[in-house]
């Protein structure tokens, strides 16, 4: 009752006995609240008809906007269902039906009229402190009050309940369905904890899953695959894209054993990670020594793209200047690096394992770049070129080249920033 009187439900409006089940587990569950629009509907067809009355009206506070403007309307509210909560304290300590046991009862309409009447001692059933446990008297007649201001609500009446529960219960028992009581009381306190502990570790372990996922992915285009929808190719107007690799790998790599090489890339890539985490790019890939990554996708930036993925290399050529290999420190690392900018289509390839993949001629003029470029500088296409001349960065022509599958181009090298050459 105290979570339906806080949840959207507000009120359950015909709380009786009859509609606290027991469950296997000695719990009791309650019923018949909820569904207005069947209620309402059950309400209209509540009317007296000769002398016969719902016995359920027993259960029915005496309240103005309750029992005592019924038949011609039928109200709900929480103090009336801590009225109807008074009545089963009756029953629970008389196990017997509301007023059936009074020596003045005759009928149902006469109790009804009775209870309507009022007055300074209003009518109730008779409930002694020295026939029954003392504190749940007084907590039936608090709850039945006249007033239903002076009514408690059963956030508190749960207080009480558990104050009483505790002062009874001092002793140990000995009777065997008081302990199996006991122990189904104490389960049915604490799965409440159990179940915001499990729930609080699925979350957790929901939220360590999704940020795996979207290392592996875009972050919108998991986001589409969580909710089960198909990813589409995407057509881009203009991105650039990034490759490098490491120039002698091949000779590193002879010079090494297996898990030394896994270390190198590790080390190497994982400084690479961290730096492109400043920069609005995406790493597409890693190839062996091969690193590549785009800008302008999935998420579009303008021409942004072009001076994220030029500082960001700029950043790179510095940091393996520094790069110290672990199992050969005597050996310089360098790296050989290539950019170029134009459209592209991007989407998601395969169902198991899938990959964000990046097609058309801008990947492979990219690539070319890199192959065609020198040890420690930034080779960059006159596409590129064209995209940065706007922006404060120091490029030197190379000149025309001969690059393997596009004929002649006119390249450049990207030298530095113009803002970092004034520091």
């Amino acid at each position: 009752m105290t979570y339906i009187h806080t949840s959207s439900i507000g009120v359950h409006g015909k709380l009786t006995s009859s509609r606290c089940m027991i469950d296997g587990r000695f719990l009791l569950k309650i019923t018949g609240f909820g569904l207005k629009c069947l209620n309402e509907a059950e309400i209209k067809n509540e009317r007296p008809e000769n002398d016969t009355l719902s016995p359920e009206l027993l259960w029915m506070a005496p309240d103005p906007e309750h029992l005592r403007v019924y038949p011609a309307s039928r109200q709900r509210s929480q103090a009336g269902d801590m009225y109807s909560f008074a009545v089963i304290l009756y029953e629970i300590c008389t196990r017997a039906e509301p007023f059936t046991e009074e020596s003045w009862y005759t009928s149902t309409r006469d109790i009804l009229e009775r209870i309507k009447h009022g007055g300074i001692k209003p009518t109730r059933p008779t409930l002694n402190e020295n026939e029954h446990c003392t504190e749940i008297v007084q907590l039936a007649h608090l709850c039945w009050n006249e007033l239903p201001s002076d009514r408690p609500t059963f956030h508190t009446v749960r207080k009480v309940v558990k104050n009483i529960r505790m002062t009874r219960n001092n002793g140990a028992s000995k009777n065997v369905l008081d302990v199996l009581l006991q122990r189904m009381e104490h389960y049915a306190n604490n799965l409440e904890g159990m179940v915001e502990e499990r729930t609080q570790a699925f979350l957790e372990e929901k939220k360590r899953s999704e940020e795996l996922l979207y290392k592996v992915l875009p972050r919108s285009v998991a986001d589409q695959l969580r909710m089960g929808r198909s990813v589409n190719p995407e057509a881009f107007e203009c991105v650039t894209i990034y490759f490098s690799d490491i120039v002698g790998f091949t000779n590193i790599a002879a010079g090494s054993t297996p898990f030394q090489v896994v270390d190198l890339l590790n080390d190497l890539y994982t400084c690479f990670d961290a730096i492109i985490e400043n920069y609005d790019v995406y790493k597409v890939e890693t190839i062996g020594d091969a690193y590549m990554v785009a800008s302008g996708l999935p998420e579009r930036n303008g021409n942004e793209h072009v001076r994220q993925i030029a500082l960001m290399s700029l950043e790179i050529v510095h940091s393996v200047c520094q790069f110290v290999i672990r199992h050969q420190p005597e050996v310089p690392l360098r790296a050989r690096i290539g950019l170029h900018s134009g459209p592209v289509c991007a989407g998601v390839v395969g169902r198991k394992m899938p990959r964000y993949c990046l097609f058309g001629d801008t990947v492979n003029t990219a690539s070319r770049m890199e192959s065609s470029g020198e040890a420690m500088k930034i080779h960059i296409s006159e596409a590129t070129m064209g995209l940065l001349s706007s922006a404060s960065f120091t490029i030197e022509e190379r000149g025309m080249i001969e690059v393997k599958g596009k004929g002649r181009m006119r390249t450049y090298w990207l030298v530095n920033e113009l803002d970092t050459q004034g520091k």
